[in-house]
């Protein structure tokens, strides 16, 4: 076995080293006139990292263990052979054929327990984690490291995707243990090309040791056998859902300090000129935060910035319901694209709001530099008063003590908006789970894959530890434990000294950490959270669903937004109005030619530096000023071709919306 690995290993080692040649013999200009035409459906796709459903924060791992699982050629050995990176006639799905969402059964999670378990280690042991969603570096902490070393035996060194992290582990030839992809794009299908990622399927890996997976997913996991291109499951998507036929919850929520909304009168708010206005007039009674510190509109952050400046495209698919859709935003009503520096288009229309926040002093002006820790303690000291995402807004202010004092962000969507909300798939999302191909544990990590898909393994992802901070009462009904209400309500909830009994081996662990830093940090889902949950009597895993939830508003300001809109629930509010369903699909981007990908680079880079200085314009004219040299540099760099591919997938994305819901 380790010699197999071995041999593996340098293959992808060489296969590494040819890529990257290619790439720069591409890229200079050398070539031989080999590579594909703009647009043409290849093997690869789009590196960004952003996501068709949702934010990395949605709140929002074999038979026999033989050999490696990396992509399957054609030499006898099971090897690639040599330069063997493309998709052999009749082992792949084409990119533009839909995937059937219809399967038997009762459209419910079944449940279904191994038949076989993965021997436990004797010691604790490590297994590396790259995800290119964490925002941890580290050894995992906390209560969740209590439940896997109890669990499995195990610990996890988180590796974060930093710049250059990728590179440099393809270059070594191992990603690690578990692998998890920020999209399914360009690099996750570059590792599959590789061999660099375990096949689910060798040694009926993720039947014998995913069964959860296996029994309910089966349309997720065909979606990433399309779009790995090789014939290979080496993954499944984030997100899943057992039905199309409904959408997920909101979270593009337009969340405004209500308590300060309610002291200006209620003043109506039909677009973003009554919510400019609104803003200057809550600064106007609010100036200082609970720090004395100068209070903002809102505070953004670069660290999700993809192909264009995110806060600013996300702006557009809170008002208008457009989605991103590489250099721009999608119509999923239409099929139309909006390129990012379409003259009056949404991604301008909203670069230009937001230097209006900032020249009208309502734009943090740390909002460039910052990371999203740093804008997180100013929102939860009342630093700010608004944010689209209420993963961003109400989820980080809305703390007991807060509630207390009369004080929370709640939804005050403008009438003329349609924010979007993702579509429920069984497709599965763009945020891959997978295996590294030279990990010596594939089926340990299989099973804490799976375990992550059981009832109560999603159960976790979201709201901690069984029986510490939730439990199911004598009718079946979610609750939280005072302790997990206290957690949910304040993620930063310092849980150091506290005690918890695993209800496996009866263990007593004691934590350490708060709430949000012993959370799982690879930062992904596994089930949509709106899904039933199978051990719960017909409740979804979304609290606010449970009975236990519903009834009374928990503070007054909340009984007054309450009685405002008629509403019990944030849901219910967002369904009164407006909104724009993005339906799922199993579009994943082809690969680009090399001289795209360059010009594809410094464009992108070029509107994200370009998109930033108009922000902190300090008048019109220079923000104009940047914005014409955004599109005068952009062009010069070959901006028609970008745009022009981004069109013409627009086109395949639709097609599959159409065909696939």
């Amino acid at each position: 076995m380790e010699k197999v690995k071995a041999i593996r290993k340098i293959v992808s080692m060489i296969l590494s080293i040819m890529l990257v040649l290619t790439m720069v013999v591409g890229i200079t200009g050398c070539t031989k006139g080999e590579e594909p035409a703009d647009g043409q459906n290849v093997s690869a796709g789009d590196g960004s990292k952003t996501d068709q459903s949702g934010p990395a924060g949605d709140q929002d791992p074999s038979g026999g263990g033989t050999s490696s699982g990396g992509a399957g050629g054609d030499a006898a050995d099971g090897l690639p052979a040599a330069g063997d990176t493309s998709d052999e006639a009749g082992t792949g799905t084409a990119e533009d054929q839909p995937i059937s969402q219809e399967q038997a059964g009762s459209g419910e999670i079944e449940v279904v327990e191994s038949t076989e378990t993965a021997e436990k280690p004797r010691q604790l042991i490590t297994l590396d984690v790259y995800s290119q969603l964490a925002n941890w570096s580290g050894t995992q902490i906390g209560w969740y490291a209590a439940l896997l070393e109890d669990k499995f035996n195990v610990k996890l060194n988180i590796i974060p995707d930093a710049e250059g992290t990728y590179e440099t582990l393809v270059e070594s030839g191992d990603l690690g243990d578990i692998v998890v992809w920020g999209d399914n794009g360009a690099e996750y299908k570059k590792a599959v090309q590789l061999g660099l990622l375990y096949d689910w399927e060798e040694g009926d890996l993720c039947k014998t040791y995913g069964p959860m997976i296996w029994k309910n997913c089966q349309i997720a996991l065909e979606t990433n056998r399309k779009i790995s291109g090789d014939g290979h499951i080496y993954g499944i998507g984030h997100g899943v859902a057992m039905s199309k036929d409904d959408h997920q919850s909101f979270f593009y929520t337009w969340d405004i300090r209500w308590d300060l909304y309610k002291q200006l009168g209620y003043p109506k708010v039909k677009n973003l000129d009554d919510y400019l206005e609104l803003l200057k007039k809550m600064k106007e009674i609010c100036p200082k935060d609970e720090n004395g510190r100068e209070t903002y509109a809102v505070s953004l952050w670069p660290d999700w910035d993809g192909d264009m400046v995110m806060y600013v495209k996300s702006m557009a698919t809170a008002y208008y319901g457009y989605d991103e859709h590489h250099v721009g935003l999608y119509n999923p009503k239409n099929g139309e694209y909006y390129d990012a520096l379409m003259e009056n288009g949404p991604y301008l229309e909203m670069l230009r709001f937001f230097n209006k926040l900032y020249q009208n002093n309502l734009l943090d002006p740390n909002s460039m530099t910052q990371t999203w820790d740093q804008m997180s303690e100013k929102v939860k000291a009342g630093g700010t008063f608004f944010s689209i995402f209420n993963f961003a807004g109400s989820a980080a202010y809305n703390t007991t003590e807060h509630m207390k004092q009369g004080k929370m962000m709640l939804p005050l969507v403008p009438e003329d908006a349609s924010p979007a909300v993702y579509g429920m798939s069984m497709l599965g999302g763009n945020r891959i789970w997978s295996i590294g191909a030279y990990t010596e544990y594939p089926e340990l990590c299989m099973e804490i894959i799976n375990y992550l898909f059981t009832p109560e393994g999603a159960m976790t992802i979201w709201y901690g530890l069984p029986g510490l901070m939730w439990y199911y009462d004598e009718n079946g009904y979610t609750h939280f434990t005072d302790l997990g209400l206290k957690c949910n309500r304040d993620p930063h909830y310092d849980l150091s000294g506290v005690k918890w009994t695993s209800p496996w081996t009866g263990k007593t662990y004691t934590l350490g950490a708060n709430y949000t830093d012993g959370s799982l940090q690879i930062n992904n889902t596994t089930w949509v959270i709106d899904t039933k949950n199978p051990d719960s009597n017909g409740e979804t895993f979304n609290k606010d669903s449970w009975r236990s939830m519903a009834g009374p508003a928990q503070s007054t300001i909340e009984k007054d937004w309450r009685d405002y809109f008629k509403v019990n629930t944030v849901n219910e509010y967002m369904k009164k109005g407006k909104y724009t369903v993005v339906p799922g699909t199993s579009y994943s981007a082809p690969k680009r030619s090399d001289e795209l990908e360059l010009i594809w680079t410094q464009v992108t880079q070029a509107i994200k530096q370009y998109s930033w200085r108009a922000i902190y314009a300090k008048n019109d004219g220079e923000f104009n000023y940047h914005v014409q040299q955004m599109i005068k540099v952009c062009k010069e760099y070959g901006y028609d071709k970008v745009r022009e591919w981004s069109r013409q997938q627009a086109a395949v994305r639709y097609k599959l919306q159409q065909a696939e819901n």
